[in-house]
């Protein structure tokens, strides 16, 4: 196939772009080059015939349309987003524009060119979509596919709307589409600014570790590759017009994560004391969601797919992967807002 990848230069969307040409598929790569994305994270494959890269933003229709034409894919995997909660407290309107507006643009830029070649039956249209549209859980239970929407932040509400407009478009115009939600992500490449590489930075340069609130916060962590490999799955085999959670099966507290990224340090890259010490609670973030917990019961029972990665061994690779590339990330360390509290707003 000939897969046209929004996104492809961020963390999950470079993921998917390095797993697909390893695969065999040729990719278009469709990303508008933000403050989040870096061409580095596909440096491994832009020599290759079967790729292409495309800078162009999905609020910009006339793009779209010029590079379906140009480019005829048999696919869409839609994964450009705006994804940082704190940024979506301190600026909702660019979630609102690039989450709502630009997946707007990508739907109907994909009719037209669907229609435009008689509506193969091949065609599909995969939105990438978060648990986070879900709301929050307490002690008990897990995400399905039938939960509730229940967004609590501009990030999760934008993206809410993005996979109810997934879901008119096929209802409405019959696009062949399915949806994904997948809990957190983490692993190489991951921006700066998330928790994970947040802590290991600040850790490495004996900085204070940041936790919000008590660090009681409860989320399910999948290693990038394992969502990759799943992503590109349920574009081949899902059934279409139907959604698939996509869970890591590794549920931690955020106090008992960054415990664990400090032991893994403290083995790796000893310092002159225990990296734990640099834990520093902060106030908390406005809306945070309590807990997520993915029941990727479907996706296991349908097409077959569980994570190979525990998170054990995929904190540990995070670590060494970060250790090893210290120029890559260096190079964004002045990019705005790396290394900032954002999100304080109420």
């Amino acid at each position: 196939m000939k897969l046209l990848i929004t996104g492809g230069a961020g963390f999950i969307g470079s993921a998917v772009v390095r797993r697909a040409v390893a695969d065999g598929e040729s990719v278009v790569n469709v990303d508008a080059l933000t403050y989040a994305s870096c061409e580095a994270n596909v440096a491994s494959v832009a020599g290759s015939p079967r790729y292409a890269f495309e800078k162009a933003d999905i609020r910009d229709r006339a793009a779209l349309d010029r590079i379906f034409q140009d480019h005829r894919p048999d696919a869409v995997m839609h994964l450009a987003a705006e994804s940082h909660v704190d940024r979506s407290i301190d600026a909702p309107g660019d979630f609102i524009e690039t989450n709502i507006t630009g997946t707007y643009n990508m739907l109907e830029a994909a009719r037209s060119f669907w229609t435009a070649q008689s509506k193969p039956e091949s065609f599909r249209f995969h939105h990438i979509s978060t648990d986070e549209v879900f709301g929050t859980l307490g002690e008990a239970g897990m995400f399905t596919e039938e939960t509730p929407y229940a967004p609590n932040s501009p990030y999760s509400a934008s993206k809410a709307a993005s996979d109810h407009l997934v879901r008119a478009w096929s209802e409405t115009y019959g696009l062949p589409v399915v949806v994904t939600n997948c809990s957190n992500n983490y692993g190489p490449y991951h921006f700066p600014e998330k928790l994970i590489p947040v802590v290991i930075l600040k850790a490495l340069a004996g900085a204070p570790l940041p936790i919000y609130g008590d660090g009681s916060n409860v989320r399910d962590w999948l290693f990038v590759e394992d969502h990759a490999e799943a992503l590109l799955l349920v574009l081949r085999k899902g059934e279409l017009g139907r959604s698939y959670n996509i869970g890591g099966e590794n549920e931690r507290t955020n106090l008992e994560l960054v415990e664990t990224l400090c032991e893994i340090l403290d083995r790796l890259r000893p310092g002159n004391r225990p990296y734990a010490e640099q834990i520093t609670f902060v106030t908390d973030r406005p809306g945070h969601d309590a807990r997520y917990a993915i029941d990727p019961t479907r996706i296991r029972n349908e097409l077959g797919w569980q994570p190979s990665v525990t998170v054990e061994e995929g904190l540990e690779r995070t670590v060494q992967w970060y250790l090893n590339n210290e120029p890559w990330w260096r190079a964004l360390q002045d990019r705005k807002g790396v290394g900032e509290r954002l999100g304080q707003r109420v």
